[in-house]
């Protein structure tokens, strides 16, 4: 039976981990994030895509690393060593994804693609994105929508890869040697390369993943490439306890100048952590 005739897949239970606890004052370090009012440090939503590839390749084939994407929402953070399962639902125009604790706590939702999908779960709730009052925001003031930044350089190197196969869940060969095709969760790092070029004026305050979409264009991406990013802010966001940004980050190859994958953004920063909002 193919995947296409399923009505569901579960993949096993995975034990992702926690590989950036070490950077200090983020919110993968314990007692940041403690602080913050999490269970301890989180791991990086991104981490937690890669779980899902298997079953995209077994329903698209090897060309979704060329042409197809992948959109989630976060909804709990998870801490290191929490086992989680991922799921996918196979539909007409896209695939669904959730991924449960074993609690059965949902942990992020989704859609999945083998083509630029303008209704993708993040495109959805851009769409319905409502901007913030005037004045509600401190740590993303200086931003606003149509901002821009270009030609900033993108590069993941083979080492930097290798460091993340040490611990992926979903090892596949196509990351490996020979091909060195980069996982969602390394074609996040490479565009979060660019992250300096539009919200270096939220300063020290602790940011986290709120949704992340990959989606490629004329991929695949792949380690030891030089690329070229550009940035566009599409909208801004407050809630009690978070400022928030969506932004796009458009890689391109750097020769032609030729887009071959996009990465969209829901960044949020923690009211908590800026003594914007707590001196």
């Amino acid at each position: 039976m193919t995947l296409t005739e399923q009505q569901e897949r579960a993949g096993p239970f995975r034990i992702p981990r926690n590989t950036a606890q070490e950077i200090k004052g983020s919110i993968h370090d314990d007692a940041t994030a403690s602080k913050l009012g999490f269970r301890g440090g989180t791991v990086a939503g991104s981490i937690h895509m890669d779980q899902f590839v298997p079953a995209l390749l077994d329903l698209y084939g090897r060309d979704w690393f060329a042409a197809g994407g992948m959109s989630l929402m976060f909804k709990q953070a998870t801490v290191d060593g929490e086992a989680v399962r991922a799921t996918v639902t196979p539909g007409a125009e896209r695939a669904a994804l959730s991924m449960f604790n074993e609690a059965g706590a949902l942990i992020c939702e989704g859609t999945a693609s083998d083509r630029d999908d303008a209704g993708s779960d993040l495109a959805r709730r851009l769409k319905a994105q409502e901007p913030p009052e005037a004045g509600a925001l401190r740590i993303l003031a200086g931003l606003k929508p149509g901002d821009e930044a270009r030609d900033i350089p993108l590069t993941v190197t083979p080492d930097a890869l290798a460091k993340r196969l040490e611990t992926i869940t979903e090892p596949l060969p196509d990351y490996g040697p020979g091909s060195l095709i980069l996982p969602p969760s390394m074609a996040v790092v490479l565009a979060h390369g660019a992250r300096a070029a539009v919200v270096a004026s939220a300063g020290k305050a602790v940011g986290l993943f709120g949704a992340l979409e990959v989606q490629h264009l004329a991929g695949p991406l792949r380690a030891g490439v030089d690329y070229l990013g550009r940035t566009q802010v599409h909208a801004l966001a407050e809630s009690p306890k978070t400022e928030a940004v969506w932004y796009d980050v458009f890689i391109a190859d750097k020769e032609s100048g030729e887009d071959v994958a996009r990465v969209r953004f829901f960044l949020r920063f923690m009211k908590g952590s800026s003594p914007l909002w707590t001196a």
